[in-house]
């Protein structure tokens, strides 16, 4: 039997298994994930054993340790890539962490079918600050987010189990408020159509989401969505946008000041947006 933390249950018959055959062996019993002390009662040696033992297995392309005391077997067809995609595995790992996440931003976009280019990196958030990490070929940036809990996600299913995944209307509203990790304005507003022809955003979703969300958010994504998708208006929202302070927000934080000023959404084009087609 492989022990763990209480509550799993990983009761298996489990046969004096080879470093060579430990990977296949645990991907054909349904284990994505194992810890340092359950790879070692696996191999029948001891915790201090177990990375000399993998390292042959580990130069294959069999297994990656993406934190200390977690090793995830690799299934064969990503051991070229030098790991697994991470969806694959950030369930297991947050959870190993003990942190709470959520997949978000343009990583999020893409898994809700959104978004004309893959992204580069694995973007997470987290509810404290964890530095980044590369495994395989999966490049991952972690981003602190405050009131983690009380943001709606969904349970994207993947082989191993399951992946948190911001709902569409977060990955709205953090693409709009993190315009800097979101590629640039021009693209936040080409995901963000794609978002809508995918979803029907929920308006009062996003009402109840707005507390949660600074103001310049609140006001580039209404104004996006105006002036970009056939979405009918939210005289709430704009209400929402209006009664907040009243220094116009930047349509581009990323560029300089300028420009007319939309009171509608109290903000300030101080740019030409383009969308790619």
């Amino acid at each position: 039997m492989i022990t763990t933390k209480p509550g799993i249950n990983r009761s298996i018959e489990k046969p004096v298994v080879r470093a060579p055959q430990a990977a296949d062996w645990a991907l054909s019993h349904g284990l994505g994930s194992l810890t340092t002390f359950e790879v070692a009662d696996l191999l029948g040696t001891t915790t201090a054993q177990v990375p000399q033992r993998l390292a042959s297995a580990i130069k294959r392309g069999e297994w990656v340790m993406p934190a200390r005391s977690l090793w995830i077997p690799v299934p064969p067809e990503y051991r070229v890539w030098g790991g697994p995609p991470a969806i694959e595995f950030i369930d297991a790992m947050m959870a190993h962490m003990s942190v709470d996440y959520y997949i978000g931003w343009l990583s999020a976009a893409a898994i809700h079918g959104a978004g004309h280019h893959a992204p580069q990196v694995s973007q997470v958030a987290v509810e404290r600050m964890i530095r980044g990490r590369t495994i395989g070929r999966v490049r991952f940036e972690f981003y602190v987010r405050t009131n983690i809990g009380a943001l709606p996600c969904i349970r994207h299913t993947v082989r191993s189990g399951f992946a948190k995944v911001s709902s569409p209307e977060v990955t709205a509203l953090d693409l709009c408020a993190d315009v800097a990790i979101s590629g640039g304005i021009d693209n936040v507003a080409t995901v963000l159509i794609d978002l809508v022809d995918a979803y029907e955003l929920s308006t009062q979703r996003i009402l109840e989401l707005s507390e949660l969300y600074n103001p310049a958010a609140i006001r580039r994504f209404g104004w996006l969505l105006e002036n970009f998708t056939d979405t009918a208006e939210s005289k709430e929202l704009r209400m929402i946008a209006n009664r907040c302070v009243k220094t116009p927000s930047l349509l581009d934080p990323l560029n300089k000041p300028g420009g007319r000023i939309d009171r509608r959404w109290m903000i300030r084009i101080n740019t030409e947006v383009e969308v790619e087609e």
